[in-house]
Parts: structure tokens; sequence; C-alpha cells
């Protein structure tokens, strides 16, 4: 199983249709599943792209 090792969390905001009511909604990291090492760790995308520089 993949260990997660990213830090960041689920962003919460509002839904506003043309009324403008204001209904919650999250919105989940973009979590990607590679091989580090030898081990298969669950790193966000944006981690995955600095790692690769």
């Amino acid at each position: 199983m993949a260990k997660n090792i990213s830090n960041r969390k689920n962003m919460s905001g509002n839904n506003r249709p043309f009324s403008l009511k204001a209904t919650k909604k999250t919105q989940k990291v973009n979590l990607q599943t590679v091989k580090v090492n030898g081990k298969k760790v669950r790193v966000s995308a944006k981690e995955l792209r600095t790692m690769e520089k």
C-alpha cells in the first residue's frame, strides 16, 4: 500500500449559482502514486513537479 507523504489538505469554498445562494464545496488534492527509492508513495501533482526539477 502506498504511503501518503503529502501534507496538503482539501480546500473549501462556495458554489455560487445565478441566484447567489452559497452552498459549501470541497476541492480535493490531486494525489499521484509514484515510486521513490523503490517504495510506492502518494504525492500531490504540484510536489511531484518540484521533485522532478
